[in-house]
């Protein structure tokens, strides 16, 4: 379990992280979401005893991670794949490591073979692409057995057949009573894989509950709308403004709607007298309810309009 409370971590004037408490519990794929700058690098730092907090505490299985005398077995720890020397081979990186706990060679081979390196086990990891690279960190993370994973983006550089590996790996790992935290922007595959999201935002925790319920409350209504006489429906939904309802337009004949449901529409179209020929509700997603959240938590934006030229051909001198 990594429980931390009141955790909060400055950088001179910048905050980077604030007053955030959360839990990431055994049996659970926990998703650490949140925007460029959100502060989860910053956390997961402070998880495994990188930077120290400026006030509050972060706990792994009930003590800090320093205070562990064996951390290997009890914490693994993907953050930055290329934390290998280039010159060693992926086993003798593994066997660096396992002295350190006194882990048998027997176990290297085992991860090897479970991260699928065991014909690329004697080559140097200059060599690795970074799919082999990010298999590599996942196998040194599994070395010791692990009742804790704390892992930062683990599917990056990885083919589909290795984000399915992961998933499924993770998920059979927290089926066995583990806890995994699991950083990602890949909210499709997020969305596969966790169980639970913890949401932050300018090193604030603006959400943490299960997907279903994350989904549910944050996604809104989203409904398909196909009429002929679409002009007239619009005018009716969206009132005086107020109401809350936003449209978009859709090919020809209609529009999703939002912030109002498929059986209210449907009322209001009887009462106009206003002929439908579709109504169907959208399954928000994932992606649909963090972006719905984290508009407004984004500290790096680009400008739209700088996009456009680029696109359309356009060179700078």
């Amino acid at each position: 379990m990594i429980e931390a409370r009141g955790l909060t971590k400055h950088y001179g004037s910048k905050t980077a992280v604030h007053d955030a408490s959360f839990t990431a519990k055994p049996g659970t794929v926990t998703g650490f979401l949140g925007p460029n700058g959100a502060g989860k690098s910053t956390s997961m730092r402070l998880m495994v005893g990188l930077d120290r907090p400026s006030a509050g505490t972060v706990t792994v299985n009930g003590k800090r991670y320093a205070d562990s005398d064996a951390p290997l077995r009890e914490v693994g720890i993907l953050l930055d794949a290329k934390g290998v020397h280039p010159g060693r081979t992926a086993r003798g990186h593994l066997r660096a490591l396992a002295a350190t706990h006194r882990i048998s060679d027997a176990r290297v081979d085992e991860v090897l073979r479970l991260a699928g390196l065991t014909e690329v086990a004697n080559k140097r990891v200059k060599g690795f692409s970074l799919g082999m690279g990010q298999r590599l960190g996942i196998a040194a993370a599994l070395l010791g057995d692990p009742q804790t994973l704390i892992l930062d983006e683990p599917v990056n550089g990885l083919d589909p057949d290795g984000v399915l590996w992961v998933r499924k790996l993770l998920r059979a790992l927290a089926a066995e009573g583990r806890t995994v935290l699991l950083s990602s922007h890949l909210m499709s595959e997020m969305a596969q894989t966790a169980d639970h999201v913890i949401v932050l935002g300018r090193g604030r925790v603006i959400a943490d509950a299960p997907i279903a319920e994350f989904v549910a409350r944050e996604g809104g209504s989203r409904v398909t709308v196909r009429t002929p006489h679409a002009a007239k429906l619009a005018s009716v939904l969206l009132g005086d403004g107020e109401t809350g309802v936003t449209l978009e337009p859709i090919d020809g004949d209609g529009f999703t709607a939002t912030g109002i449901t498929a059986p209210e529409i449907g009322r209001a179209a009887a009462h106009h007298q206003i002929e439908l020929h579709e109504l169907s509700p959208l399954a928000d997603s994932l992606e649909d309810a963090y972006l719905a959240l984290s508009r407004d938590e984004v500290e790096y934006v680009s400008p739209t309009d700088s996009v456009g030229p680029v696109a359309a051909g356009t060179h700078a001198a």
